[in-house]
């Protein structure tokens, strides 16, 4: 053998050698932690975002949320109490049943405080605007007020007694309200303040009804035909 030879093998030997790679699996974990060190604030703040739009989105389209077997419109010169309000719902429950199939027997009262006389006069404007979009869009059902005549001749929509609607020149309101107090169903001892508001139901001038219309129709003749039978 060369003697040159052996002096190449030992140069060899004492040059750098390249060092070994890394296994391809760990190397794409040591980028990842790499890359979520830098940037897991922003995935957070993108997963936040999405959970409110997603929320938002829902609330909108009713996703999740359970509706109201009917709805009540109280319309009054004061605003009743957030306990007042949800007796008078879960007393409506009681004597309803579960219309729309969904499991529960929910009922919505909403609150529109116009013709008052404490100097409010922007929030009754906003309110009779809230009101005639409720009549709009047929939301409610039955009407709670305290000027059922007030009432009767700005909007002529208390139906007649035979559930349609009154004629054209008939604004009154007599025999198309329930007084509170005449009615055994509705004059419960923790509701005794309500007693001087007068319930109606809406009537409907083309084929397009409240939700649930048939069975709140069947629940007005149980509240109109107890009357003065306590």
């Amino acid at each position: 053998m060369r003697i040159g030879n052996l002096e190449d093998m030992e140069k060899t030997k004492r040059l750098p050698q390249p060092e070994a790679e890394e296994p391809k699996e760990e190397s794409k974990w040591k980028n990842w932690k790499n890359w979520w060190y830098y940037h897991k604030w922003y995935v957070a703040g993108g997963v936040i975002v999405l959970w409110i739009a997603g929320s938002l989105i829902g609330s909108m389209l009713g996703i999740g949320k359970k509706t109201a077997d009917f709805q009540i419109a109280y319309v009054g010169k004061s605003t009743l109490s957030p306990e007042t309000a949800q007796a008078v719902e879960d007393l409506f429950a009681s004597l309803a049943s579960d219309y729309n199939g969904d499991g529960e027997i929910l009922v919505q009262l909403n609150q529109y405080n116009i013709n008052n006389d404490n100097g409010e006069a922007l929030y009754g404007y906003a309110s009779e605007i809230s009101l005639m979009g409720d009549i709009s869009a047929r939301q409610s059902y039955f009407f709670l007020t305290d000027d059922p005549a007030y009432f009767q001749e700005q909007y002529q929509i208390f139906a007649s007694p035979d559930g349609g609607c009154p004629e054209e020149t008939d604004y009154s309101a007599d025999d198309k309200v329930i007084l509170w107090s005449d009615c055994p169903l509705l004059s419960q001892p923790e509701l005794e303040d309500l007693s001087g508001l007068f319930l109606g139901r809406r009537c409907f001038y083309d084929s397009e009804t409240s939700q649930n219309a048939q069975q709140c129709s069947e629940l007005w003749d149980l509240l109109w035909n107890s009357q003065g039978t306590a």
